[in-house]
């Protein structure tokens, strides 16, 4: 039996359950030998703190409004945003208002 060589979803957004008042939802999306895709859901006034990690990742704002951190800078985040960080930065991400997140983390080749 062979399996489709892609993956389709036609809405993140219906991916993502309704969100419990102080929680933060999170949902793979995909799991790969080189890719992982996690949707995350942050009711408004939860907080992701300050951390790092080992693998370069992409951020991409859906849906709401966020404060994010990036090192020393700090910027707002909105339905569009999209950022890349390299392995080791530290960065946090407060939602000021119900956010939509995806989050691309990529293995980085060895050398």
């Amino acid at each position: 039996m062979m399996t489709q060589p892609y993956a389709y979803v036609a809405n993140l957004a219906d991916q993502s359950a309704d969100i419990p008042a102080d929680s933060i939802l999170s949902r793979a999306i995909h799991s790969g030998p080189v890719a992982k895709t996690i949707l995350f859901s942050f009711a408004a006034g939860q907080e992701l703190s300050e951390h790092t990690s080992a693998k370069t990742a992409i951020l991409t704002f859906l849906q709401g409004e966020a404060d994010l951190t990036l090192g020393s800078d700090s910027m707002p985040a909105q339905a569009g945003t999209w950022v890349q960080m390299e392995p080791h930065l530290p960065h946090s991400i407060r939602a000021k208002t119900p956010v939509l997140m995806l989050l691309t983390m990529i293995d980085s080749p060895q050398e």
